[in-house]
């Protein structure tokens, strides 16, 4: 991303529409950012590491995900363009779509289009083109164009509800991804609970320094990192879908204190639990 000051940080200017174009690489680490980002691969293959699953991303096919969870590209054919769309999240939970396949998304389901359509291969390119250089009138109907795009994909799979899940190739499963795809495994399933790094790795049958190695190795980024990242995902999702009280958000999310996870949340997001509940429910509150 162009406006990407460093991988596994929280990027890009929040709350803000993006499409971008470049010609996709291996990413040295991870990044994460409070968008859904739509992707189309223009040519070639490659492979995310998203959620502790390895996806395959085919040329031509729209794949669709909540990109505050952390995710990687592992594999990456040569010269492979790829069209990058960046929806804010505010902006996305105010789309009218079904509210399982909206949580879905948000709970790390890569979604993919279940058959390439020869019209993304010419509408997309053509967004990142009046994007960058349209009038403001222009750049509006872009918007609004994606965000119809968005719906469509959406509803096609839930109609077909057989979208590829596209796991990992044997090939690309490596110690330390197989490693790496344990341990996320353990972390999307014991995040409430109170759980170290030295637990997490006991449970997956290593030591606390191989677990380390390992996602250092694959993410570029600590167990600890990874772990306070996806409780900070979990809590947004539980923010804007549930009527759950903030603090007991915290605690479901393992932070251990309302402080901690007040201060946790600010930092990585920019804004506090209770504003973003507020500005989701702004946005989602019809207009009279």
């Amino acid at each position: 991303m162009k406006h990407t000051q460093s991988r596994g940080e929280w990027i890009g200017s929040r709350g803000e529409f993006l499409i971008e174009r470049h010609i996709a690489d291996a990413m040295a680490a991870p990044h994460w950012h409070d968008h859904v980002e739509l992707n189309l691969l223009m040519e070639g293959r490659m492979t995310y590491l998203f959620n502790g699953r390895q996806e395959q991303v085919e040329a031509g096919r729209l794949v669709l995900f909540w990109a505050a969870i952390p995710h990687q590209t592992i594999a990456v054919a040569e010269n492979a363009p790829l069209v990058c769309l960046y929806l804010p999240l505010i902006d996305f939970l105010g789309l009218p779509v079904d509210r399982k396949a909206r949580q879905s998304i948000m709970q790390g389901r890569f979604l993919a289009q279940t058959n390439p359509e020869t019209m993304d291969a010419l509408t997309l390119p053509r967004w990142e083109k009046e994007w960058q250089s349209g009038s403001a009138a222009r750049r509006k109907l872009v918007v609004e164009e994606v965000r119809l795009r968005i719906r469509r994909l959406i509803l096609d799979n839930a109609e077909s509800d057989n979208s590829p899940t596209n796991v990992s190739p044997t090939s690309l499963a490596g110690h330390a991804v197989r490693r790496v795809e344990l341990l996320i495994d353990l972390i999307n399933s014991r995040h409430a609970d109170p759980i170290s790094v030295p637990d997490l790795a006991k449970l997956a049958g290593m030591h606390p320094s191989t677990a380390n190695s390992a996602f250092r190795e694959v993410l570029g980024l600590s167990v600890n990192e990874y772990l306070t990242r996806h409780r900070i995902a979990r809590a947004m999702q539980l923010l804007t879908d549930t009527d759950v009280p903030v603090l007991q958000i915290g605690f479901d999310c393992g932070f251990g204190s309302s402080s901690r996870f007040y201060e946790i949340f600010k930092q990585r997001t920019g804004t506090t639990p209770r504003h973003f509940r507020e500005a989701v429910n702004s946005k989602n509150t019809p207009a009279p």
